[in-house]
């Protein structure tokens, strides 16, 4: 399968570059457009020789015709560019002619467009008519077609109530023109070639063609994307290490999280990047994947994360909407842009439980990363309606504590990051009922309180506020210390998962645990039982730390939550046992996850398996895992922060450093971190660290 991609505009092919089956298609805001894009020659389909991407938004396919009576196999050879730009996929067909006679060829090209949102096709794919957020299907695709001689294009075009969308496409060479197809009858002469190029243009809603397109600006648009990509990675830091798997690892992560970056509405509008979460179905923007991405990839430099505050500080709802989960204050939880969100009318959504207080600990991040205090004065209202829905209407049951609950009835039943419908157990397998308080959303919530504490102090000059901010901080530390602690004759002391609508403990094992420890709200005699109980065989699968403990009766080391492996989840686990000082576990589970990735071509993927390891000599695939996808590519990257100890320290404002790396790694040097307005470099080795400014 060949995935070429550029923002929430992609390709998702065959081997051979052709559309045809299942999920194969161009997209485009949550909407396939290219359904059908196949080559035939004297009837037959080549026969592959190699294909692969050759960059993220380009790939290569070598082919050659199959045996035949008057031909034999390799007579032509064919090859086939892609290059995915903005709205857009040029290709060329280059065909040579390797005997040393005449070859006569029939080239037929079939292609289609359907128009279908990205729940359609999921659903056709995994055959159900569950189409998520739209209580009926968007009814049936009528797709307009027509042909231009003259200019020698065809258009698409589809247009029902709250939806349009139309694509056009253009050839360089003239030929028999069909529907939806273009032949040609070539005759090639001894040791000649013939091209072809194309180009499809995807417009969106009300956007307009332009006057006169040409299959010939393929070199103008890749040389934007190049230039794009290039820029990317001049500003991101450049490593060098004698660990190879963390340093394939991490050049993977920069180029993917280059390869998702988009923009969440048109050309921009003066809106910066910030990544999308994963392909193929969730090329767009996501409250809580984009606020953990761009918090992992600080040390990449502030682009991500600023775009990504701005862009959720403009979709921030401001009233109630109970068909959207919606609440004024509330960060979106995820924004569709295809049929079915126009049908359903339930987009932007906002439920979830934890991306609002996702956004104030990353706006805290970002300034402790950068020191931009104009930027913190400038989010200081979205940051407070944030607050405010903290403080009230997150408490569903005026208990203190953070609540979820659906209202709408096409909305998520679980709105933690484990948002699958099943995903909140109790031990003994059974199923939690609404309003529910998870554990980790507990430890945002207190670890936001905390940061904006020290933003109001510093930045906003609101002590009082500050104080405010403290003392609750204070009081639900001290309570969910209480609250959230159990005892298991299997591990002994532990966080349960969460709070059911009565108050109950969900006394499920989970790894939210780990991030409890990120958010320090874990008091310090507990932490060290809570280190062990992540590292013990039930939770920690020898190549990452599982969903769900294995002792618990809801575990399925293949069920999404509930006892998979997910590297992101992984990462702020990580960050959490170093937070508390158990830095040789850290090491453990990074460099299992490191391990884990040279498995999969250096590229984590969104969730694997949790069997244990033991029983798989390489981590078993989940088969609907998002690859590439941004919260497990920024994993490798916090991982790296993690283990080199870094901290921007705005009082004397230089980057320091406290590494310790697995045994694997003797040396490392990572050249252009960028902090607090400047750059370093930092190097490792020996156990030791030096830091120094660039020039």
């Amino acid at each position: 399968m060949l995935t070429v991609l550029e923002g929430n505009n992609f390709l998702v092919a065959d081997d051979l570059g052709e559309v045809g089956d299942a999920s194969e298609g161009l997209y485009l805001n949550d909407t396939r457009y290219l359904s059908r894009w196949r080559l035939t020659v004297n009837g037959e389909r080549p026969q592959l020789l190699t294909s692969n991407t050759i960059d993220y938004y380009s790939a290569a396919v070598f082919m050659q015709n199959v045996e035949a009576a008057d031909l034999p196999a390799g007579a032509i050879s064919l090859t086939r560019d892609m290059f995915v730009g903005a709205g857009s996929m040029q290709t060329r067909l280059h065909i040579e002619n390797h005997t040393l006679e005449r070859v006569d060829l029939a080239l037929r090209l079939e292609f289609d467009f359907d128009f279908l949102d990205v729940f359609e096709v999921k659903a056709r794919e995994y055959r159900t008519e569950d189409l998520v957020f739209t209580l009926r299907a968007p009814p049936s695709v009528e797709i307009e077609r027509s042909h231009d001689t003259r200019e020698n294009s065809w258009s698409f075009a589809h247009r029902e109530d709250g939806f349009q969308a139309a694509a056009l496409v253009w050839f360089s060479q003239r030929g028999e023109a069909g529907d939806t197809s273009i032949a040609h009858a070539l005759q090639i002469a001894p040791g000649s070639s013939w091209e072809q190029r194309s180009n499809v243009v995807l417009l969106y809603g009300e956007e307009q063609r332009r006057p006169s397109y040409t299959s010939f600006f393929f070199g103008q648009g890749r040389a934007r994307v190049e230039q794009s990509l290039g820029s990317w990675r001049q500003q991101t830091p450049q490593l060098h290490t004698d660990w190879e798997d963390l340093a394939h690892a991490y050049e993977t992560s920069v180029g993917d999280l280059a390869a998702l970056r988009m923009r969440p509405r048109g050309d921009g509008g003066g809106l910066r990047d910030l990544p999308a979460a994963g392909l193929p179905w969730f090329m767009t923007v996501f409250g809580r994947d984009t606020l953990i991405t761009s918090y992992q990839t600080l040390l990449l430099g502030p682009t991500l994360a600023g775009g990504t505050l701005d862009a959720l500080a403009d979709l921030q709802a401001h009233e109630r909407d109970d068909e959207a989960d919606a609440e004024p204050g509330k960060i979106v939880h995820e924004v569709r842009m295809g049929r079915v969100a126009a049908a359903g009318r339930s987009f932007p959504y906002y439920g979830s439980v934890d991306s609002t207080l996702l956004f104030l600990i990353l706006l805290s991040e970002a300034y402790r990363w950068t020191g931009d205090k104009e930027t913190v004065l400038r989010l200081r209202e979205p940051a407070m309606q944030a607050i405010n829905w903290m403080r009230t209407q997150a408490d569903l049951r005026h208990d203190g504590y953070v609540s979820y609950h659906r209202r709408s009835a096409k909305g998520l039943e679980s709105q933690s990051w484990k948002d699958s419908w099943d995903s909140m157990r109790y031990r003994d397998g059974t199923i939690a009922q609404t309003p529910i308080s998870t554990a980790e959303a507990q430890g945002y919530a207190f670890d936001a309180r905390i940061r904006m504490a020290e933003l109001a102090r510093s930045v906003w000059r609101d002590a009082a506020l500050a104080a405010e901010l403290e003392v609750e901080a204070a009081l639900l530390r001290e309570r969910f210390n209480r609250d959230y602690w159990t005892v298991r004759e299997d591990v002994g002391g532990t966080f349960v998962l969460g709070l059911d609508d009565e108050g109950r403990q969900i006394d499920s094992l989970c790894s939210n645990i780990g991030h409890l420890l990120w958010s320090g709200i874990v008091e310090p005699e507990r932490a060290a039982q809570v280190a062990e109980t992540l590292v013990a065989p039930d939770l920690y699968s020898g190549w990452g730390v599982r969903t769900m403990s294995s002792a618990d009766r809801g575990f399925n080391p293949i069920g999404y939550h509930t006892g998979t492996v997910w590297p992101h989840d992984n990462s702020l686990v990580v960050a959490g046992l170093a937070r508390y000082g158990y830095r040789q576990y850290a090491n453990r589970i990074a460099q299992s996850m490191i391990e884990a990735s040279s498995q999969f071509d250096h590229r984590l993927p969104e969730v694997f398996a949790g069997y244990p390891r033991e029983r798989t000599p390489f981590p078993v695939s989940y088969p609907t895992a998002c690859s590439p996808q941004a919260w497990a590519a920024g994993t490798p990257i916090l991982f790296l922060t993690v283990m080199l100890g870094l901290r921007p320290d705005a009082e004397t404002g230089t980057l320091k450093a406290e590494p310790m790396l697995p045994d694997i790694c003797s040396h490392l040097e990572l050249r252009g971190v960028e902090a607090l307005g400047r750059r370093f470099t930092v190097r490792f080795r020996g156990g030791n660290a030096d830091v120094s400014e660039d020039s």
